[in-house]
């Protein structure tokens, strides 16, 4: 496998912020349940949660989505029909809000922490939900990819005064176009990488929170939705990644799709192309045993 064999494009973080403007925040869902895992300040930090219909109602398995705008703006409404439809399926489906530039003045730093919050508060309160501590996915899109990944694998940056016995570690991850190379890997040069980038940017040195340098035994079982003709996360970061995660022993799985870009697997942006990851996150969750065979 090629790992970075070419040098990434000057644009890589600066564009990843797809068109999800578009979605409303704050957002407003029918028939979920808005809880706050997370006060800062004035800023209240929700999470929307899709109660699935019928079925037991103890020890489900769970899902939590990070949505993508380059940790500048964004909506949780942009994995609304994921959770609806994981909903259906038997999970207890949430789609998170977290800091972002755009509206709270934050670096990424924060969007991590705030990230590794939300996982926390979940397994804290999985009795009340009646979720399965032990199988608690994170999920999301470009810099919601890279926050779910991040919670897995990148040490600190908690937020001072949790109870950091209770682990933020997701079981699995399901990831569309994430970011996850933040700094040079393995060697291969980024270059102006650095005016992209960087720590005043980013808050800390990139490495500190980029994924891919982070991977090791153990890290969760992933599955990775991405276009092969991205130019925004480009497809070469991903390949380098799952080869981090199979050197490590890990299971990680890329879906790769010929001709796809950024963002394609959204709800509404590519005719087939939400069914068909949706479906194929699907049977990723059952092989896990988190989901019966469907019938269809």
């Amino acid at each position: 496998m090629k790992i970075l064999r070419r040098l990434i494009p000057l644009a890589l973080f600066a564009l990843l912020t797809p068109a999800f403007g578009a979605l409303a925040y704050p957002p407003k869902f029918d028939g979920a349940q808005a809880e706050t895992y997370k006060t800062i300040g004035d800023v209240k930090l929700q999470l929307h949660i899709f109660e699935p219909k019928g079925g037991p109602k103890t020890n489900r398995p769970a899902i939590v989505f990070f949505f993508g705008g380059g940790w500048t703006n964004g909506s949780p409404a942009q994995f609304e029909q994921q959770c609806r439809y994981l909903a259906g399926r038997g999970m207890v489906a949430i789609t998170a809000d977290y800091r972002v530039g755009s509206r709270h003045k934050v670096n990424p730093t924060a969007c991590v922490a705030d990230a590794k919050s939300a996982l926390r508060w979940v397994r804290q309160n999985a009795a009340r939900l009646g979720i399965d501590p032990k199988r608690i996915a994170a999920g999301g899109g470009s810099a919601g990819g890279h926050l779910a990944a991040a919670i897995a694998t990148v040490p600190g940056f908690e937020e001072p005064g949790e109870d950091l016995k209770i682990s933020a570690m997701p079981d699995a991850l399901v990831l569309f176009n994430p970011a996850l190379v933040l700094a040079p890997f393995e060697g291969f040069e980024m270059k102006g990488f650095e005016s992209r980038v960087g720590a005043e940017r980013m808050g800390t040195d990139p490495k500190n929170i980029s994924p891919a340098h982070h991977v090791k035994r153990g890290t969760p079982p992933t599955i990775i939705f991405h276009g092969k003709a991205d130019t925004t996360v480009p497809y070469s970061t991903v390949e380098a990644f799952a080869q981090a995660m199979q050197k490590a022993g890990n299971r990680c799985e890329v879906a790769g799709y010929e001709g796809q870009v950024h963002g394609f697997f959204n709800y509404g942006r590519k005719p087939g192309r939400y069914e068909e990851t949706v479906a194929a996150m699907d049977k990723f969750l059952v092989s896990l045993g988190w989901l019966a065979a469907s019938k269809k």
